[in-house]
């Protein structure tokens, strides 16, 4: 089994920009998965979108009050759109978590963590649900399902992160920062959790 070490040992070896910021960040620990499992991840995702991280945490926080039992697709079908707004989601996230929880039950979002379905065909999948774009569905593949070659271009930290270690300004737009990535495969998930740490102006790269 590849370790997070041995991918940023790759990593490195193909870039020497990203080796010294693998140097100089040294190992990573991966963010831990949600505890409520990878459903909980993806209404956590739709419930903080376009919003201030303290008013995410609240709304968060009194739609997971709501549930009593298991937090699935079953449970928040189960509450009425009258108790999701009085937590504080909008109409159209509201509109959101029924598609994703329809479409879980109905076989479309597979959240087995031991799918093995290509990383393609889940970005599609999830991309079928109203509310869930590319981003949303990267980071799903890189934190939960913890797939090791995912290359999110649509994330900003990466494309400032990249364009920081490679002394790069303005940053590559997503659509140039693919092609870059590829000299780090298999292993982009890992080169990208680095861009990410190279965002900290804490970090000196000099």
């Amino acid at each position: 089994m590849i370790t997070l070490a041995d991918a940023a040992a790759h990593v490195a070896a193909a870039d020497p920009a990203m080796a010294k910021v693998v140097k100089r960040v040294g190992p990573l620990r991966r963010r831990a998965r949600d505890p409520d499992g990878g459903f909980a991840a993806l209404v956590r995702a739709i419930t903080f979108q376009q919003l201030a991280g303290r008013a995410a945490i609240a709304i968060h926080g009194r739609l997971r009050a709501l549930v009593e039992t298991d937090f699935g697709p079953e449970a928040i079908l189960a509450l009425t759109d009258e108790q999701l707004r009085a937590a504080g989601l909008s109409g159209a996230k509201v509109a959101s978590l029924r598609d994703l929880s329809a479409k879980v039950l109905d076989g479309t979002v597979v959240l087995s963590r031991r799918t093995r379905l290509p990383d393609d065909e889940i970005v599609e999948r999830l991309s079928t649900v109203r509310g869930i774009g590319r981003w949303t569905a990267d980071m799903y593949l890189i934190f939960e399902l913890r797939r090791p070659d995912v290359w999110p271009v649509d994330d900003l930290g990466v494309r400032q992160g990249y364009a920081r270690m490679h002394d790069l300004d303005p940053p590559p737009t997503a659509r140039e920062l693919g092609p870059l990535g590829d000299p780090y495969r298999p292993h982009r998930s890992t080169a990208a959790l680095y861009c990410w740490a190279a965002v900290s102006p804490d970090l000196d790269l000099r």
